[in-house]
Parts: structure tokens; sequence; C-alpha cells
């Protein structure tokens, strides 16, 4: 399995953003951070790049779980979304939980991890 999920959709670039941010909604999640790739790239460097953005997003559930198993689980979080425009319309991908939590650590984490990539796909269906 590869350490991201995703899918391509019909919908352009700042509907697929409001639409993430929707539907993670649905599954528990808030969105706490931003990060605008094309614009930070254009500020920084002076460089023009296409739409691109990552969204960090926090299941407060499973994150305070995770936590009290790991207290460096804190690195792998939050998990992170990418929505950005290709070739071919817009991707919209995410962190793959169980690749990434669940093969690191141990089976307390792996049960916690199988729950979120759910919810993850659950949003990507959706989308």
């Amino acid at each position: 399995m590869a350490y991201y999920i995703g899918k391509m959709t019909d919908l352009g670039f700042t509907e697929a953003v409001e639409k993430l941010t929707e539907e993670l909604q649905k599954e528990g999640f808030g969105v706490i951070t931003e990060i605008n790739i094309q614009e930070t790239l254009k500020k920084k460097l002076d460089l023009d790049f296409r739409p691109y953005i990552i969204l960090g997003a926090c299941n407060p559930h499973y994150a305070h779980q995770a936590i009290e198993l790991d207290d460096k689980i804190g690195a792998l979080l939050p998990c992170n979304f990418i929505v950005q425009e290709s070739g071919d319309g817009t991707e919209v991908f995410a962190i793959n939980p169980r690749e990434t939590m669940g093969k690191l650590l141990g089976d307390e984490i792996k049960e916690i991890s199988e729950a979120i990539t759910t919810k993850v796909q659950n949003v990507l269906d959706r989308m």
C-alpha cells in the first residue's frame, strides 16, 4: 500500500477545498492548519506554481486516544490532506494512517489507525 490514498474529482480547485472541509466535518475532523503552497512559493521564491493546498485535519477523539497510547505520535499528526490542480482536473489525496501509523507502531495504535483510515476513505469517497 502507498503512504497516501486519494482520487481525482470533477470539482474545480476552490470547490474541492470547500467540499473537502465539509466532508471532514461530517467524519469528526476539523481543519487546524492550512498551507497554500502556491502562495508560499510565490512569496518566498517568486515561483509560479499550480494551485496546491495542504489541509491539516484532526479528529480530537482519535488524536487523544493515540497520544495516550504513544506520546510521540504527535509527529504524525495532523492527518494531512492535499488538493491540487493537475492536467486532468483536481486531485484530492490524504495520508494513509493504516500505512503510516499502523505499521510503525504497536497493535493498540493499529486499531486506531484502521478507524481513522476508514474515516479518511469515507471523506475521499464523497469527493
